[in-house]
């Protein structure tokens, strides 16, 4: 898998809130399909970045799920600049999660490599005209919940994705379990649910990857969505990776 590697991000006051073991993180991907991370992200900063969904100058646009047929709730896509500590978590996971991307489709032996830094991704998707943000904030109330569904947003799509957990189980929320399905060829799906704690990570495909079968390596597809919150509030940061058309 590798050399074991880890990386952090320094948050406010220079603290690391990003402890990534990146070996481990692709050995789970492999293996689940996911890769929980615990303790991601300081209660903190998790209060601060839940606090914005209230200022509406932050983000560039806000969607009704019940509107679309997407489920219940609501979320809202920041516009940039993005807050700090939010563009950096989208810039530094990149890179690791690119060599990841990479070695993913030569296996399924698709055409499309990753560069090695974001900024240059973004300008390929730029290029392209897919010239929006795509990180977004969730908010979920009792009875709410979000259909499973994919995150494309055009031709330059990057493969992998990640959701932070701002609330905390239990006491601002009961319920809203993250939920990833496998659709595997002429086979029943498989379904995992990640239990996440308030600053944890989930990182997951945004539409497919590569399994090691009897017969080589074949594809399948994922989706992600959540489980109905019971009661309470529940707010998550979605890192996206690709923008939008």
């Amino acid at each position: 898998m590798g050399r074991r590697t880890q990386a952090g991000l320094a948050g406010k006051g220079g603290r690391q809130v990003t402890p990534f073991d990146w070996a481990a993180i692709e050995e789970a991907l492999n293996a689940h399909g996911c890769a929980h991370v615990p303790g991601v992200l300081a209660p903190g900063d998790c209060a601060a970045l839940a606090s914005l969904y209230a200022d509406g100058e932050r983000f560039r646009s806000r969607v009704v799920m019940a509107r679309h047929g997407f489920g219940r709730g609501e979320y809202q896509y920041f516009a940039y600049p993005l807050p700090p500590l939010v563009a950096a978590l989208r810039e530094r996971m990149y890179g690791p999660l690119a060599a990841i991307a990479n070695r993913w489709y030569e296996a399924m032996a698709l055409p499309v490599r990753f560069p090695p830094t974001h900024a240059e991704f973004l300008a390929r998707c730029h290029a392209a005209g897919q010239q929006r943000p795509t990180p977004l904030l969730l908010r979920y109330e009792g009875e709410d919940y979000n259909c499973l569904h994919q995150d494309l947003y055009g031709e330059h799509v990057f493969p992998l994705q990640a959701a932070f957990l701002l609330s905390r189980p239990g006491q601002d929320f009961t319920g809203g379990e993250f939920v990833l399905t496998e659709q595997r060829p002429r086979m029943q799906s498989r379904v995992e649910v990640v239990p996440l704690a308030q600053g944890d990570c989930v990182i997951f495909p945004v539409f497919h990857r590569p399994v090691n079968g009897t017969r080589g390596i074949y594809r399948v597809n994922l989706r992600h969505g959540v489980s109905r919150v019971r009661s309470g509030m529940r707010h998550t940061l979605g890192v996206i990776f690709h923008d939008a058309a």
